[in-house]
């Protein structure tokens, strides 16, 4: 049998970045998976907060140099790489000089939020998918983790079904406590569409705002994981039945439910 390939995405991962409880989580469990025998990626985005001289981060030319589109404009994704500390793991950074090198993450000096943080996620999910198609390498699972991966499992389901690195990949979408206020001005269905996404499977994004993206995350993934207490999404969960939706802690023997998790969504 050969090995399961996990793809992990997320926006951070420890040592580089932490803000909340997501960094640790893809710190820890790419790694547990690794040492059972499973081959690991990671992909995270290359926030300007992350200093790039402390971390050893290098641009991999041969994977940089795509345009990603975003609604009508074009913008060019770079990919840069480092190595965790102590660990036999690699990240792959997803950047771009307008939506990345700002020195914060999601909101600006006065804690508003960034009104383009929808952009910067749609380029972040399309710029993943581009990196894994440059590096060749088919996953099995794909686990996204938080809103901003929200897009993932919908591209993997429309525009690149039929791409021989992921026609048999099975999407997973964690939901953290990671919600904003925010609402998205501006014509952020527009923004998302790509080859074979119609209008009416977009429905979701109208409110255009965190449930609308956890919502949309949750449509097209093939299962969900709620990471902790979240009681204001809890009716989403039960409308959702066809879904494998688990409740799994973050606490170090889930390592083994993760594990088997994997391998029966798998068949």
């Amino acid at each position: 049998m050969s090995k399961l390939r996990v793809l992990y995405v997320a926006s951070e991962i420890n040592p580089f970045l932490q803000t909340s409880e997501v960094a640790d989580f893809v710190r820890k469990l790419p790694q547990a998976m690794q040492e059972r025998g499973m081959e690991i990626r990671i992909l995270v985005p290359r926030f300007g907060i992350i200093n790039e001289r402390k971390n050893r981060l290098h641009e991999v030319v041969r994977l940089s140099g795509i345009n990603i589109a975003v609604g009508d404009e074009e913008k060019p994704l770079i990919i840069k790489v480092a190595s965790i500390p102590n660990a036999k793991l690699q990240v792959y950074f997803i950047d771009n000089e307008d939506y990345f090198h700002r020195k914060s993450v999601f909101h600006d000096k006065e804690n508003k939020f960034y009104e383009d943080n929808d952009e910067r996620a749609i380029f972040f999910c399309k710029g993943v998918i581009e990196t894994v198609r440059k590096l060749g390498w088919a996953p099995d699972v794909v686990h996204c983790n938080d809103w901003i991966t929200s897009f993932i499992p919908l591209y993997l389901k429309t525009t690149y079904k039929n791409d021989p690195l992921f026609k048999n990949a099975k999407t997973v979408f964690s939901i953290y406590n990671n919600s904003f206020s925010h609402k998205f001005k501006g014509d952020i269905m527009g923004k998302v569409k790509m080859m074979d996404i119609e209008d009416n499977m977009l429905g979701n994004l109208k409110s255009a705002d965190f449930e609308g993206f956890i919502k949309l995350g949750m449509e097209f993934s093939d299962a969900v994981i709620v990471a902790g207490e979240n009681k204001k999404l809890e009716g989403l969960f039960k409308k959702i039945k066809e879904k494998k939706v688990e409740n799994f802690d973050n606490a170090e023997n889930s390592t083994e439910s993760y594990y088997n998790f994997y391998n029966e969504l798998m068949g």
